[in-house]
């Protein structure tokens, strides 16, 4: 199990309102404003920036449901973050596989899913 992911970035102010925006709809803020700046939700502390050497990675983020995909990818094409796929099924990794992609100033790609089936 993930306790937290810690990133570098060469673009920390960017990437700071990158994930301001891009997590703000699954309830994510900003909580540690140190050295480390930190993002979490009521009930975690997940996602932590550091200034340096860009890491390659892809991180991808739980969605509640598929409308809160829908609803991440709207925000940051309405905040012009750079969107890399639009939300929709990914049934070669499983039928209820819901996710849409954003990358971030450094490039990585973020995903944000959805593992149940669509609910009316």
């Amino acid at each position: 199990m993930i306790d937290h992911i810690e990133i570098g970035t060469a673009h920390m102010a960017a990437c700071l309102r990158f994930y301001s925006r891009a997590l703000a709809p699954l309830g994510y803020v900003q909580k540690v404003d140190g050295v480390a700046k930190g993002f979490g939700n009521d009930a975690a502390l997940d996602l932590f920036l550091v200034e340096g050497e860009p890491s390659n990675l892809h991180l991808a983020f739980t969605a509640p449901d598929r409308a809160t995909v829908d609803r991440i990818f709207a925000a940051a094409r309405g905040a012009r973050l750079t969107l890399d796929r639009p939300p929709g099924l990914a049934p070669h990794i499983h039928p209820d596989y819901y996710a849409g992609y954003l990358r971030d100033p450094d490039g990585r790609l973020i995903e944000f899913v959805c593992h149940k089936p669509e609910t009316r």
